[in-house]
């Protein structure tokens, strides 16, 4: 008899969660997120509209950062991939004339400091940025 309320309070219960509140709340978290990207390609002069494609916008991440494209495979070995993001965040700070203190920004508060390199006042220095001052290139 205990058993049998039980399992009809658990199946009352667990039928009437709707799923709406959390897609709405994963579409607006996806939307804070690619109008971050947005900013910053806006300013690095790449297409916007590539902001809101899933895995796309980190690939062009990774070019606007001045990273070889296939780093995105490297994104999918665990534990590989937080040093992957560290140094793609250290190569952002420093294509838009930032530190490593903005990088560990980056690291920690992504989403505040995405929205700080994309809507600041320091325009996009390019790729090559990263290079120390006085490294000759050929």
């Amino acid at each position: 008899m205990i058993i049998t309320t039980l399992a009809t309070e658990v199946a009352t219960t667990t039928t009437s969660v709707s799923p709406v509140p959390g897609v709405i709340s994963g579409l607006i978290g996806y939307l804070i997120g690619a109008f971050a990207l947005f900013g910053i390609f806006k300013k690095a002069g790449e297409p916007t509209w590539q902001a809101f494609v899933p895995i796309w916008n980190t690939i062009v991440l990774l070019k606007v950062a001045g990273k070889p494209l296939w780093w995105i495979v490297l994104f999918l070995i665990p534990i590989v991939n937080i040093v992957i993001l560290v140094l793609l965040y250290q190569g952002l700070s420093t294509a838009f004339g930032h530190g490593t203190g903005f990088t560990v920004g980056l690291f920690f508060l992504p989403i505040i400091f995405l929205y700080i390199l994309g809507y600041d006042s320091n325009p996009y220095r390019g790729a090559d940025a990263a290079a120390p001052v006085g490294y000759a290139t050929a």
